[in-house]
């Protein structure tokens, strides 16, 4: 049974349309990942679903009373603490308890217990809010709520602390348990995977599983998607293109499609040039000769064209960002060197004894969960945090450029044209130019950075850190927000980059990939490992 679905939608955003012609079904228990790039209308996608959004077409048709829930991109500080979040959740309950309480205060009255009717009627009434509320769960709604919590990770401490003191993964789960608490007959999540770390991931993806309604996702995540949904909806140029299965069998078949829409469209504009090359020499027989059985075959030779042209020539490589990475100078052999160091901040030491040397040339990857302290040692390692105790030593000739997980607020009125002028001094057309090669339109480059979404902010920064000319890079979970696609090009400028580089990431396909070594934070100490995420975790099985 079909729960919600769009038929040709239609959204823009000014002259620029995001989604044109959309057609989208989410049955019973289907599991969907979104993907597509950053900026491409995926999350004005799920607002639509999830009715937070209209589109300019018709809505969305929904089944008789379904019930979504939605969590956003982005979780702001909330000074509520994570069991208030949730159980804030279900105002219906909370209105009936406050009905219930309205009850209890009139039975105490003495004017009720004078008058037998009247206490007959509110009696009744407190009978049927006390069925309801039963029925609703009332009763075991804050155990409820506790136990989601846990499942996610958070600990009694941390589900009465304000979320604003959490982390932003910590945020992100509170707000997902209270989705999570509405039972939704569809679930939609925004990149939930943002600010997660590895084991949170794992409980994430158990979660997803454990839904008994539909999921659609939104993710980058690719061992996320392997793991959790049954199809792939592609969004690309304003159009939904489903694909059956996980993210590997997505990518598999789309190469393969791919690959025969090229066979396909080879054959025919092969076939358009004869019929062009035909049409020719009718024209030059039709010319010199009177006989019209040459307009005919002229005309016939021009409708098979227009039938032959109705494919579109395959682009087998999407435009990417122009990311390449280059070191002004190559640096000593010994890049950062951490003595007995203790990190952290005046209130607190996060890690008290750190002795952590890199080389030139090598590719630390941090792990840790959320709170451990992998931004406080990336910190100290680039030189921003300094250390509260020990020794930290820099190459002398070792330029570092850094990019912090957390994007800094935005000057207000500043573009990202100002922003690479302020770097360095440019022409206008030299900075815009270099924000089109990263995917940056002329309307993006020109308009405010407060606009800007949290994978193009991530895209600036890595352009920023391109023209630096560092020769080490310090780069606090550089995925998040980016779209596959750019991921996959920054891994590969990673690999091809003449200088070091430190990393934390929680994205395990990245860890593969590109650490040599991994550095595990926990329980205040931070300790070297061989290899990259598998090779790790391996390790931590077996230990």
């Amino acid at each position: 049974m079909t729960l919600i679905a769009l038929r040709g939608a239609t959204k823009s955003f000014g002259a620029r349309r995001v989604l044109d012609g959309v057609d989208l079904e989410v049955g019973e228990r289907a599991r969907v990942g979104v993907i597509g790039a950053n900026g491409s209308g995926k999350s004005t996608l799920l607002r639509i679903l999830g009715g937070l959004e209209e589109a300019d077409s018709a809505p969305p048709v929904r089944r008789r009373e379904l019930t979504t829930a939605y969590l956003p991109q982005l979780v702001a500080a909330d000074p509520r603490s994570p069991i208030q979040m949730v159980l804030q959740a279900r105002p219906e309950i909370a209105e009936v308890e406050r009905q219930l309480e309205a009850c209890a205060q009139e039975l105490a009255e003495p004017d009720v217990h004078a008058d037998l009717e009247r206490m007959s009627r509110v009696l009744r009434r407190q009978e049927r809010l006390l069925a309801r509320f039963e029925e609703m769960g009332g009763h075991a709604l804050e155990g409820r709520a506790r136990s989601i919590l846990a499942d996610l990770g958070l600990t009694d401490a941390d589900v009465t602390r304000p979320a604003a003191e959490l982390s932003g993964g910590e945020r992100k789960l509170a707000a997902l348990a209270a989705c999570l608490i509405r039972d939704p007959d569809v679930l939609l999540l925004d990149e939930p995977e943002t600010h997660l770390d590895a084991v949170r991931r794992s409980l994430l993806e158990a979660t997803v599983r454990a839904q008994r309604g539909a999921v659609v996702m939104v993710s980058h995540d690719r061992y996320l998607l392997d793991e959790t949904v049954g199809e792939i909806a592609e969004l690309e140029r304003g159009r939904i293109r489903i694909w059956p299965g996980n993210y590997s069998a997505y990518a598999a078949a789309r190469e393969l499609a791919l690959l025969r829409q090229q066979e396909v469209w080879a054959s025919r504009q092969k076939e358009i040039a004869r019929l062009e090359d035909a049409i020719r020499r009718y024209k030059q027989w039709r010319a010199v000769s009177d006989d019209p059985r040459h307009t005919t075959r002229i005309r016939n030779a021009e409708r098979r064209i227009e039938r032959l042209d109705d494919v579109d020539r395959p682009v087998l490589e999407r435009r990417k960002i122009g990311l390449a990475l280059r070191s002004a100078e190559r640096g000593g052999k010994r890049v950062v060197d951490l003595r007995q160091t203790a990190i952290g901040f005046a209130a607190r030491t996060v890690l008290p004894d750190v002795s952590l040397t890199v080389f030139r040339g090598e590719r630390v990857g941090v792990i840790g969960a959320n709170g451990a302290g992998k931004s406080a040692l990336l910190g100290t390692i680039a030189g921003t945090l300094p250390p509260l105790a020990g020794e930290r030593w820099a190459g002398p000739s070792i330029r570092i450029g850094r990019l912090a997980q957390e994007h800094g607020p935005a000057t207000p009125g500043e573009t990202p044209v100002d922003v690479i002028r302020r770097q360095r001094p440019c022409s206008e057309e030299e900075a815009v130019s270099a924000l089109m090669r990263f995917l940056f339109t002329y309307e993006q480059a020109r308009q405010p950075l407060s606009g800007l979404s949290g994978g193009e902010r991530t895209r600036l920064e890595l352009l920023l850190l391109m023209r630096g000319g560092a020769n080490f890079l310090v780069l606090d979970e550089p995925t998040n927000h980016l779209d596959i696609d750019s991921v996959e090009m920054l891994e590969d400028a990673i690999e091809r980059f003449d200088g070091t580089v430190v990393f934390s990431s929680h994205d395990r396909y990245f860890l593969d990939r590109i650490a040599d070594r991994t550095v595990e934070v926990a329980e205040g100490q931070a300790t070297a490992f061989e290899g990259g995420y598998s090779t790790w975790y391996a390790r931590r099985l077996t230990a």
